[in-house]
């Protein structure tokens, strides 16, 4: 089978290999690959940028995220069948999703929503997952509560957008002014143009801020919220907390701990939480999002589109920051 691979961490450009077709383990499927999303994830990847949270060995097949049709099944599989369109985003130690075939534990999938194309569906396992775990998961978002999501018109936001308003809280966003129509159609309450206001400025008195950009805005971030408010980020750093509730090792514990001392010291001043959010492949959770997709309450939104000889173009593309919604790797009609 054709896939795209690198042979070393850096910033080096994906090479289109043949590889032999994964075997597949007793609870495994293996997918005949349709349609790849493409995330930060895989450029960062690619880096070596998260070594520290998810370890690979070389050479790697990239790829976070798929959607496609079952075209065989382990000796435990119950659930699933040759033949049924799944979506999912496999767990960290067997990505591999820009290639024509994945074998994929079905831990980690969900039978494709029926309402939309492999092309929509594949773009929506890893952002789903990433708000659904930061919104429900950490942060337990009631009715009523306000939140602010950055960069509302981005892959993640643009669907984290669209679920926190399935759980009734007020949404603000950040947004270009080309892109307010577009997170208003998403639901967002508030759109705060980032070219000429200055959110820390603007909002205040949230519960939550759904960090998606770092840096600067991190730091930001801290003055919009109440006291017991909390951040939860995917582009800070890992801290202390983080390190202990995955059970990682002490030195981990220690180096994150240090690494983060200035996120503790606002906490402290702020009487808020930061909890950093290292998203994980669970196929039950992405039933629950198949269930207000097809009803209508999450609507992907597709930028641009690839085939699998251009990953490269689209990880280029991704890196740019620019996308509104996802990009996705085409891999087979």
């Amino acid at each position: 089978m054709q896939a795209m691979q690198i042979k070393t961490y850096g910033q080096v450009p994906v090479q289109l290999v043949s590889v032999p077709v994964p075997a597949i383990e007793p609870t495994d499927v293996l997918v005949a690959v349709k349609a790849a999303g493409v995330n930060p994830i895989d450029f960062k990847t690619r880096n070596g940028e998260v070594k520290l949270l998810a370890k690979h060995q070389m050479p790697l097949t990239l790829g976070h995220e798929f959607a496609g049709v079952i075209v065989k099944v382990g000796g435990q599989v119950k659930q699933f069948k040759v033949g049924d369109e799944v979506y999912g985003r496999p767990r960290d130690s067997r990505i591999g999703t820009f290639a024509e075939y994945l074998a994929v534990d079905t831990g980690d999938i969900a039978l494709k929503p029926q309402n939309l194309s492999f092309i929509e569906a594949a773009g929506l396992p890893l952002v789903g997952l990433t708000s659904y775990q930061a919104l429900v998961d950490i942060a337990h978002i009631q009715a009523g509560q306000k939140i602010l999501i950055q960069a509302g018109a981005g892959g993640v936001g643009s669907i984290a957008i669209q679920l926190a308003k399935s759980l009734g809280a007020y949404v603000a966003t950040t947004a270009s002014p080309t892109s307010t129509v577009l997170v208003k159609r998403f639901g967002a309450d508030k759109v705060i143009n980032y070219h000429q206001q200055d959110f820390s400025q603007v909002l205040h008195g949230y519960d939550l801020v759904f960090d998606t950009l770092g840096h600067t805005n991190l730091k930001k971030a801290f003055r919009i919220l109440k006291s017991g408010g909390r951040i939860v980020s995917v582009s800070g750093l890992p801290n202390a907390r983080f390190a202990r509730q995955t059970h990682r090792s002490w030195r981990k514990a220690v180096l994150f701990g240090l690494a983060t001392l200035n996120l503790t010291w606002w906490e402290q001043k702020y009487h808020v939480r930061y909890d950093f959010l290292f998203m994980k492949a669970n196929g039950a959770e992405l039933a629950k999002l198949t269930n207000l997709i097809e009803q209508g309450k999450i609507k992907p939104l597709v930028d641009q589109v690839f085939p699998l000889a251009k990953t490269q173009a689209a990880l280029d593309y991704s890196e740019k920051g620019r996308a509104h919604g996802k990009i996705i790797v085409k891999v087979a009609d």
